[in-house]
């Protein structure tokens, strides 16, 4: 029997008292031994504050999304070793993909977001400058930046992988290191994957700590630039959220609980419609996915009462078909429960459901059940479970009980307001799902359940074809809900990485606020130089640097031409009388011919280091041009972001953010908006 040792300040070791022991979910054979007791716990939270943290606060946001997409494409490569783990936890191959590779392309999703929206700095600018006087020279804005902390990651045993990964990735992305404790039933998995991570040497040595088994009085010795976060059961996430030392310190804490998903059949749908079998479909492979081990899995199934009997045949006949055993037999589409004791546990939830209102439909009684597979009579398998409950409102078990495995229960509505009132007596849930054609129907639905949901799935023919399901989590929306569901928000693409860091409200002159922020302001000083800011390749750029253009009057023709050229012949710029009535008063420039000519303005015509406009940001009109007034613009270099470059054939660059105000003849603003170009670096990384 092998030592599930933990990886702690640097080294892996492995504790000296009592041990738990991890068993083998298919053959149930005792496969390794887990303590932590006597081992450096509380020296490993300043060992992450004084090594991993200090390392990736110096890390810019671009250069810890490089280290992300490296480790991912390391964990990628060996992901078929991880998947003969995963095996072990009773997973499939479907069930080790979402877990595995799920993971991983969280990593990729994240290193991708700060590619394209971080800056190349340790601070981050979150908004726009916020003018606080009359003469804009007293101004404020936020800024986020990296808190000298340690996140302590406690895991459920459903996701040993993707669970860590979905949480690391805003993490590290923060600059904060973390200490992750998984659940011991699945720990083995998560530990092969730290230490494919910890091998690779791509990661500061403290960024990452793994603890197999309990965490001993951690607890007592965090500080208040410190965060937890839980995944796991309500219970256990209240004790822990009000634990002494969160509560002195202010603590960070987020929790993401189990919660009674709901599944609801609206009722515009029929046996006859696509959207019917699109119902069942969904509502079994959720039921059997992870052999119902999710924490988004539907486990109330909400009908309209005429239908009930249609659901019902439609779920049996499907759920018969499930194949339960071995996972590695190719016919074999549901797995193993983690453990014996969660087999039992998920027996135990489902005889109270039965004692309180609920009659079995298929499923609960193990006897009845038949594994597929030679050795594994002594696994964790348990059948898929339906149950109904004929007076949901009656009958509370069945709104507060949840079955942690493959168990979901069956009950009747009368109209949409009894289905609107169902679904939020599960007192808030990760996830809801809507079946239906009917966009009016949806809209009410919605409307009324969203607050209890903290993602909502509104499934139809034509989102079917390329719909993610009722139960995944994707990176750039929030995973979390409110209520039982642990009122606790992951993911949300960038949002999550605002939750590791401090926001604060810095206030000053524009000139202070543009050297903190590394951005420039408006109403900072500029540098103006002979030489075209067009002419500079990404290196010689400065912030702040500046051109003041030539100036241009605005004629008739010039409104004339450009309605033909754009076929834009919109009455307050061509019709007389029409725009003499207008909010102007009389004719004005088109806002995209203001634009056309700001560019012609300020674009050096010749062949130089900017190689392409690459966006438009926060275009605003703010006074009309007229026939007669003359333009002039303000270009100035706002922003640089430094591109890595993939290969040594591709031409090295990065991003340049210029600031461009467009003027009239009273020096007003009538146009103010930021433009993207891909400028030219002299020196690209592959160079010696």
């Amino acid at each position: 029997m092998q030592q599930l040792h933990s990886y702690l300040s640097g080294g892996w070791v492995y504790g000296q008292g009592k041990a738990r022991e991890i068993r083998h979910a298919v053959s149930g054979e005792t496969l390794y031994q887990v303590c932590s007791d006597g081992l450096p716990l509380a020296a490993s939270l300043e060992y992450a504050r004084r090594f991993g943290g200090r390392a990736l606060a110096q890390m810019t946001f671009q250069q810890r999304a490089q280290m992300m997409k490296a480790v991912a494409k390391h964990l990628l490569a060996h992901k078929e070793a991880l998947y003969r783990i995963s095996y072990q936890t009773g997973a499939t191959r479907s069930d080790g993909w979402v877990d595995i590779e799920g993971g991983i392309a969280t990593l990729f999703a994240y290193a991708g977001l700060a590619g394209r929206e971080l800056p190349d700095d340790t601070l981050w600018p979150e908004d726009e400058t916020i003018p606080l006087s009359k003469q804009s020279q007293f101004a404020a804005r936020h800024v986020l930046t990296s808190r000298p902390g340690v996140a302590l990651h406690i895991n459920a045993f459903n996701f040993p992988c993707w669970g860590m990964l979905e949480k690391l990735a805003p993490t590290w992305l923060a600059g904060m290191p973390a200490i992750v404790k998984p659940a011991t039933a699945t720990a083995q998995l998560t530990q092969a994957m730290v230490r494919l991570i910890v091998d690779s040497g791509l990661v500061p040595e403290g960024a990452l700590q793994l603890v197999c088994g309990g965490i001993g009085d951690m607890f007592d010795r965090l500080d208040y630039q410190d965060a937890v976060t839980f995944t796991g059961s309500a219970q256990t996430g209240q004790r822990l959220r009000a634990h002494p030392r969160l509560l002195e310190k202010s603590i960070a804490f987020t929790m993401e609980a189990d919660s009674l998903n709901c599944c609801v059949l609206a009722e515009d749908v029929t046996p006859d419609m696509p959207e019917f079998a699109l119902f069942i479909k969904e509502v079994c492979r959720e039921m059997t996915a992870k052999a119902g081990q999710k924490c988004t899995a539907i486990r109330r199934i909400i009908v309209p009462a005429a239908q009930v009997a249609a659901v019902r045949q439609a779920l049996l006949q499907r759920l018969a078909g499930v194949t339960v055993g071995d996972p590695q037999l190719e016919q074999v589409r549901m797995g193993a429960l983690v453990s014996h004791e969660q087999r039992d546990d998920v027996q135990q939830k489902v005889d109270f459901l039965l004692r309180n209102g609920c009659e079995p439909l298929c499923g609960g009684a193990l006897a009845k059940l038949k594994v597929a597979g030679e050795g594994a009579q002594n696994g964790a398998f348990y059948p898929p479970t339906l149950l109904y409950c004929a007076d949901p409102f009656s009958h509370q078990a069945v709104h507060g009980t949840e079955a942690f495995g493959p168990v979901a229960t069956l009950m009747p509505y009368a109209d949409s307001e009894q289905a609107i009132a169902l679904a939020l007596l599960g007192q808030g849930s990760l996830a809801g799902s809507l079946v239906t054609a009917d966009p009016a129907l949806a809209t009410r639905f919605i409307r009324a359940a969203a607050c209890a949901h903290g993602r909502m799935l509104i499934l139809d023919q034509q989102a079917a074809a390329e719909s993610t399901g009722h139960g995944s989590p994707l990176p750039m929306l929030v995973h979390g809900g409110p209520g039982r569901a642990g009122g606790g928000e992951e993911l949300g693409g960038l949002r999550a990485v605002k939750h590791y860091m401090q926001r604060t409200a810095i206030q000053g002159s524009p000139a202070m606020l543009a050297a903190i922020g590394g951005e420039w302001v408006r109403g900072a000083p500029v540098n103006e130089h002979p030489v075209h800011p067009f002419r500079k390749y990404f290196e010689q750029l400065a912030l702040g640097d500046s051109l003041l253009t030539a100036r241009r009057t605005v004629t008739e023709a010039d409104i004339v031409n450009f309605a033909c050229l754009s076929g834009d012949h919109f009455y307050a710029h061509m019709d007389k009388l029409g725009a003499a009535e207008s909010l102007f008063g009389e004719r004005v420039a088109h806002g995209y011919f203001v634009v056309s000519a700001a560019a012609g303005l300020f674009v050096d015509p010749g062949v130089g280091p900017v190689i392409a406009n690459y966006g438009m940001e926060n275009l605003r009109f703010i006074e009309p041009v007229k026939i007669g007034d003359t333009i002039q613009v303000r270009l100035t270099c706002k922003k640089k972001i430094r591109k890595p470059q993939k290969t040594a054939e591709d031409r090295p660059h990065g991003v340049v953010v210029w600031d461009v105000q467009v003027l009239n003849q009273q020096q007003q603003a009538v146009a103010l908006y930021s433009i993207l170009t891909l400028v030219a670096r002299q020196r690209g990384d592959f160079d010696a």
